[in-house]
């Protein structure tokens, strides 16, 4: 469910401080990068590559923050990998290791680099402990729509993160962004994820066979979409740029 590579049109929102299923992880300005300068060098033709993003924190609610990926997220890494589910979707290593681990969370800082999206990783306020991500990718956003994915361990379900997640990212990406399409794939099977697409305001808008996929077969995806004029997210007005 990684959506990657875009040529973003509209310029990423400013870092306000130190601050949705696919795989979202973060990569950003703000934290390390590894690997090559990928950009041009001055005797080439080759044209300028998508600026780097800087990956923001966000208040999901009163007890949950989304935040770019760091090094100390290495035990939800770990956490992740055991379920049965989430690595067949995702590039969560199926079989745990602190390089393999280590290696994702680096992925995720670079896809903000490259500018292919925007990942974050769920944090408990309390005590900044992480329980999920969610990532806002870009790939089609030279054609005005961009896709959302997440996922959380068991520790975070049955709590209301993920709708709150949701919210935090579908909203900041309507009205900050002014992306015009967010759209999610959600497997059929799954009414839970969809359950929580609709109350944010998604609607299902049909079924693609055989789109993805997952593990050692080819699934149905169930894909929801909002647009920015379907109106208001969480009771807030959402204007196009």
């Amino acid at each position: 469910m990684a959506d990657r590579k875009p040529d973003a049109p509209h310029k990423p929102a400013p870092d306000p401080g130190s601050a949705p299923g696919s795989d979202p992880g973060s990569g950003m300005a703000t934290g390390p990068r590894t690997g090559p300068d990928a950009g041009p060098g001055p005797d080439t033709d080759a044209p300028p590559g998508p600026d780097p993003l800087t990956v923001p924190s966000m208040s999901a609610g009163p007890d949950f923050v989304l935040r770019p990926w760091e090094m100390s997220d290495l035990p939800l890494v770990r956490e992740a990998a055991q379920d049965p589910y989430i690595p067949l979707i995702t590039t969560i290593p199926p079989r745990y290791s602190d390089q393999a681990a280590e290696a994702f969370v680096r992925r995720q800082w670079d896809r903000a680099a490259t500018g292919a999206g925007y990942p974050f990783a769920i944090v408990r306020s309390r005590d900044r402990r992480p329980v999920g991500a969610i990532g806002l990718w870009l790939r089609d956003l030279p054609e005005g729509r961009a896709s959302i994915g997440y996922w959380m361990v068991p520790y975070g379900r049955g709590q209301g993160v993920t709708r709150a997640a949701l919210r935090t990212v579908t909203g900041w990406a309507l009205r900050d962004l002014g992306i015009p399409r967010l759209q999610l794939f959600i497997e059929p099977w799954n009414t839970a994820s969809a359950r929580i697409a609709v109350d944010v305001g998604y609607r299902h808008e049909g079924l693609l066979r055989g789109w993805q996929q997952v593990g050692d077969e080819r699934r149905d995806m169930a894909v929801y979409g909002l647009l920015n004029s379907d109106g208001p997210v969480d009771g807030r007005a959402v204007t196009a740029h």
